[in-house]
């Protein structure tokens, strides 16, 4: 059954997706990093979820916190395509559908944990 993007139930199913990712627990190992995701223009409004990786733990969760590394800005029609597999993250960058913030140095660096994140969630059942 699809859950709803930007749901509780999306982010419930993301999770557990990257804890059971062996690629994304490889390229996220021993990083510490947190992004945040904010998607204007939703059906919904206004949105955002971030993800922080640590050690210990990779959370992710709504809403919004201003003490990240990066801070990507997407509307809700980018974010769709990124997360179908319709639109390249790097494509993205270069047209400026997205606007990154923050550490960029770091992201760059770390770059495989945002691509193997969007590996892990590429099998989710979503609802846009």
């Amino acid at each position: 059954m699809a859950v709803k993007f930007l749901s509780p139930e999306w982010l419930s199913e993301v999770t557990t997706a990257l804890e059971n990712h062996q690629g994304f627990q490889d390229a996220v190992q021993g990083i510490e990093m947190g992004i945040q995701f904010n998607v204007m223009d939703a059906p919904f409004g206004d949105t955002g979820y971030h993800l922080v990786i640590a050690p210990q733990a990779v959370t992710i969760a709504l809403g919004v916190r201003e003490d990240l590394d990066i801070t990507i800005n997407q509307d809700y029609e980018t974010a769709t395509a990124i997360m179908r597999g319709d639109l390249n993250v790097q494509a993205a960058f270069i047209t400026g559908k997205i606007k990154v913030s923050g550490n960029l140095a770091k992201l760059m660096v770390h770059r495989a944990g945002v691509e193997q994140w969007l590996e892990a969630v590429s099998h989710i059942e979503v609802d846009y």
